[in-house]
């Protein structure tokens, strides 16, 4: 299938890029060495400097719906942009499109009150404030989320929330005012995908402990912030439920099929670099008297990196499209199948880049590193490998059973 995408997008990609090549590779170098020595509880002078400057440029909020004030994309229309923005790990925050922001703001867009997006919404929309995700948690194998077992019981007009979470996404930012909490409301036995419930929980509420930072492969702070937090007798108004009581996995899906696309997309951008890296590495060393881009197994692992990042990019912009023409749950097995094959994809390309570095490529003199622990990561988030597989192959055998 040939995409074709509207000018509006085509317009947006060449301002993307002129921004990407005058504002943000020259600050990586200071982006990464603000978070290695601020760590991942303070705030980066680099990034409020830069959001403001992308604001003006009118490059904001990009995935959201024009009512929501974004740019009314469609998801393929916003694809090409995502892999813009990842092409660099400090790209997605500046633009406003970063996760888990992209995600908490879509659940408040379509699920929200009017009450719950004046407060939160609102402030989010601007850059003021940013918000985490609390879902996972250490005691239970969290890839089956109908394992959760953090509490949500409705006490008169309140509820009281107990609960062990750990990367929660955002939550050690001094920026982080606001948590989409999800948690058992409803006893065994019932319905499993109606027993759990998503509520908006204010990070300074009383009972609300960020315990610690979760260093990913080592790295805190960068580009996610990853989190421990406790939840004791936290209590909160009724009003601050999302959508209802038992409807936390309609949101979930609701919450994940853009995100996926976004992860995906930005991903592709990842691998994009790590290519480009590798091929201006290895045209500029010689071993044993020849260039090493001259050498077989680097021509090998650069054509198959080629066509790995392509597939996977056809993959993805196919599940976009499937999104806008026949919807979400329509295209499960499109959006199931990018959320294997990119990540994995990005993470042979990345170390295929990292090996034609030689030692340099283990630090962070020229970012493979950092990118490959970000990929590994994602065969992780928003469900295992091994749980789109199963999906995948459910919906394979359905189709070819036996009438």
């Amino acid at each position: 299938m040939l995409f074709s995408f509207s000018e509006q997008s085509s317009e947006l990609r060449i301002e993307l890029e002129d921004f990407m090549r005058d504002h943000i590779y020259p600050n990586e170098a200071k982006y990464f060495e603000e978070a290695k020595s601020k760590g991942a509880w303070k705030t980066y002078d680099i990034v409020e400097e830069l959001k403001s400057l992308a604001r003006q440029h009118g490059l904001w909020n990009l995935f959201l719906p024009e009512h929501a004030g974004g740019a009314g994309l469609t998801n393929l229309d916003y694809a090409p942009l995502c892999e813009i923005m990842g092409r660099s790990l400090l790209a997605p925050e500046i633009f406003n499109c970063s996760a888990p922001d992209t995600g908490n703001m879509e659940v408040l867009v379509r699920y929200g009150t009017a009450e719950q997006q004046e407060r939160w919404l609102t402030p989010l929309l601007a850059g003021e404030i940013r918000s985490c995700f609390a879902m996972t948690e250490p005691a239970v194998a969290s890839s089956d989320a109908t394992n959760i077992e953090s509490t949500i019981v409705r006490d008169g007009d309140h509820y009281v929330i107990n609960g062990r979470k750990w990367y929660t996404t955002g939550a050690t930012d001094p920026r982080c005012k606001i948590i989409i909490f999800m948690g058992r409301s409803a006893a065994a036995g019932a319905d499993r995908h109606r027993q759990h419930s998503m509520i908006l929980i204010p990070i300074d509420a009383p009972g609300v402990e960020v315990v610690r930072a979760l260093p990913i492969f080592g790295y805190e702070g960068v580009p996610d912030r990853a989190s421990e937090v406790t939840f004791t007798d936290v209590r909160v108004p009724v009003a601050n439920m999302l959508l209802g009581e038992g409807r936390g996995f309609e949101i979930a899906q609701g919450r994940l099929g853009p995100g996926r696309i976004h992860h995906c997309m930005r991903q592709i951008g990842l691998a994009e670099r790590a290519l480009e890296r590798m091929c201006l590495r290895t045209s500029s060393r010689v071993t044993f008297g020849r260039l090493i881009s001259e050498q077989t197994v680097t021509q090998e692992r650069i054509a198959e990196s080629r066509i790995l990042i392509d597939q996977a990019r056809l993959l993805t912009l196919n599940a976009a499209h499937a999104m806008d023409t026949v919807g979400n749950k329509a295209a499960r097995a499109e959006i199931a199948m990018i959320k294997v094959a990119v990540p994995n994809m990005a993470c042979r390309v990345i170390d295929w880049a990292i090996q034609a570095h030689g030692g340099g490529g283990t630090g962070d003199d020229f970012g493979l590193a950092i990118a490959y622990a970000i990929s590994r990561v994602l065969r992780l988030a928003d469900g295992p490998d091994e749980v789109h597989r199963n999906q995948i192959a459910r919906m394979e055998l359905k189709r070819h059973a036996i009438q």
